[in-house]
């Protein structure tokens, strides 16, 4: 590993759905001068849009069911509408970026999820040989900004549906051998929550003892349960720092300012 510093940044929740607050993120980060992968998913409009075309959604644990119809739905909502509309916003800041799914540049390959109970349909796993590390390292060096969406390809093909959390931790593991990588996790809410309902209790620190005992008592579960599980897959493979936190705390955070709205991995 260098010393070049890199963050994997991944925007999600309502920070992404709500274009306003999503503008506002865009142009916070565009001032950042280290350089910086941005993963965003997009759930909630997909949903929508499938909602409009009467294909039904299922989620498992935070993790959606991606029939044929739905992987339709997830590349024209994930790889189309929303993540050209980021390297649109991005390009307005001066923050000259490249919107790519895994399929382009063969940058992220998956193998489509076999499960011995449930049939998750067109949706891919990573595995430690899924990122192409060099192609990244070299649209970092030519001064180019990736935004990677959760759209991936099994190399037959197929595009599958990857939960943009777990491409985040791919990113920032696989990229840990060549910087020294922090990996942040930014959504509307100021960090992991004690009570989901209480705003205010945000957990400052949070290690793998007090995650397993919060996630057997049924503190934390649903869709923070597979973020969580990156964050300590992250932090056990080479990853500098982690946070979960409020997307408006980002430059806070990075100036070391505030952690008043960050959950730290430890």
């Amino acid at each position: 590993m260098n010393n070049q510093k890199l963050l994997i940044i991944k925007i999600g929740g309502n920070s992404i759905d709500n274009k306003f607050e999503l503008a506002q993120f865009l142009e916070t980060i565009a001032t950042i001068n280290t350089p910086f992968i941005l993963v965003h998913g997009g759930g909630k409009l997909a949903t929508d849009l499938a909602e409009k075309l009467n294909i039904p959604q299922q989620l498992i644990d935070g993790r959606r069911i991606t029939d044929a119809e739905t992987i339709k739905i997830a590349t024209m909502v994930y790889a189309g509408y929303i993540n050209k509309n980021i390297v649109a916003l991005l390009q307005k800041n001066n923050k000259n970026s490249l919107g790519l799914s895994g399929a382009d540049a063969n940058l992220i390959k998956t193998t489509k999820r076999i499960h011995p109970t449930i049939d998750y349909g067109f949706v891919g796993d990573l595995n430690a040989e899924s990122v192409n590390t060099d192609f990244l390292e070299n649209i970092i060096n030519f001064g180019l900004t990736p935004v990677v969406n959760a759209i991936t390809h099994d190399g037959n093909g197929l595009l599958l549906n990857t939960n943009a959390d777990s491409i985040a931790n791919a990113l920032a593991v696989s990229l840990s051998s060549k910087y020294e990588v922090s990996l942040l996790y930014c959504f509307e809410k100021k960090g992991v929550l004690l009570d989901p309902s209480n705003d205010d209790s945000v957990i400052k620190t949070l290690n793998h003892q007090q995650y397993e005992q919060l996630k057997n008592d049924g503190t934390i579960s649903k869709g923070m349960l597979p973020k969580l599980d990156n964050c300590f897959n992250a932090l056990q493979n080479g990853v500098s720092a982690i946070g979960i936190l409020k997307a408006t705390n980002l430059l806070g955070f990075l100036n070391k300012t505030t952690h008043e709205y960050t959950t730290i991995i430890e």
